[in-house]
């Protein structure tokens, strides 16, 4: 039995051995050896690899993509008229040369990202004080982040990687002066809209004038042509009448007091007081009911 014990034992020293020995190099990573400390190789090439025991050889890996860094905090930038902006930025990078990012950043892609930082701001605050706010915001805009690339290639290689691109996500002013522009603008805004309105109700006031005036006018035109066409219809009429009336006299005496009954006693209220004989009953008497003698003035018309 401790025959067998001892040979399980030495399987597993073997295996726990062996497994110190191997390491398996991804596509996506750089494997750097390490020999008591020291750099001895760095394997681009995926696979499986060997290497000694630790603590003879050591193994460290480094991501070979492509890396993101944001600016880690949002500083005041002045532009060429003095001008302060706020100036968002994202830097794309990845490792080069192993050996000089872990000389100088050690293994740890934190320590790189720290340091690049101030130095991508500080590139992005020379670049920026060459231009105005609106050269900023348009055509100058891409020749700022390549001369801040320019600028921080040296020191990038200096830290064993390479800046891929740069990017700027947001410009805008600080919040003082936002506030102001916000303030400038919504005061525009008002003028505008006061200076449209007030042309509208011009231009209203103006439009209810002419409709007024053009209904006067078709008013006075509609009157003028009523009166006229009213005092053609009474001339015809008057002709009528005359014609009429010229072909027997006898007639038209009776037709104007019977007019005039018409006009006398037009409400049921109305009462004349009037002598019998009066010449206002001559038609009522007939032919025959004519006297010879003069007509007696007739009495005042009462009416109740």
């Amino acid at each position: 039995m401790n025959r067998i014990g001892m040979m399980v034992a030495g399987v597993l020293l073997a295996l726990m051995v062996a497994s110190s020995t191997l390491f398996l190099v991804d596509q996506r990573q750089f494997a750097v050896l390490y020999a008591l400390g020291e750099i001895k190789e760095v394997i681009t090439q995926p696979g499986l690899k060997f290497k000694l025991p630790p603590p003879f050889q050591n193994v460290v890996f480094l991501d070979r993509r492509i890396q993101s860094l944001d600016s880690p905090e949002t500083r005041p930038v002045f532009t060429a008229e003095k001008t302060t902006l706020v100036i968002d930025w994202l830097i794309k990078w990845r490792i080069t040369d192993p050996r000089q990012f872990i000389r100088t950043n050690g293994a740890d892609v934190r320590n790189a990202e720290a340091r690049l930082a101030p130095i991508v701001q500080a590139a992005l605050n020379e670049e920026v004080t060459k231009v105005t706010v609106r050269q900023m915001l348009s055509s100058r805009r891409d020749a700022v982040t390549q001369g801040v690339i320019r600028r921080v290639e040296n020191d990038a290689k200096n830290f064993g990687i390479e800046i891929v691109d740069l990017r700027i996500k947001r410009v805008d002013f600080v919040a003082s002066i936002t506030d102001a522009v916000y303030r400038r603008m919504e005061s525009e805004r008002k003028q505008v809209a006061n200076a449209t309105r007030s042309t509208g109700q011009a231009e209203g006031e103006q439009i209810r004038a002419n409709a007024d005036r053009q209904r006067e006018v078709i008013v006075a035109e509609a009157y003028r042509d009523a009166q006229k066409i009213k005092g053609e219809g009474d001339a015809s009429a008057s002709a009528l009448y005359a014609d009429a009336f010229g072909r027997d006299p006898a007639f038209a005496q009776f037709y104007r007091q019977l007019d005039a009954y018409r006009s006398s006693f037009r409400n049921k209220t109305d009462v004349m007081v009037l002598e019998p004989t009066s010449e206002f009953f001559r038609g009522m008497r007939g032919t025959g009911g004519t006297s010879g003698t003069a007509p007696v003035p007739a009495a005042p018309a009462r009416t109740k």
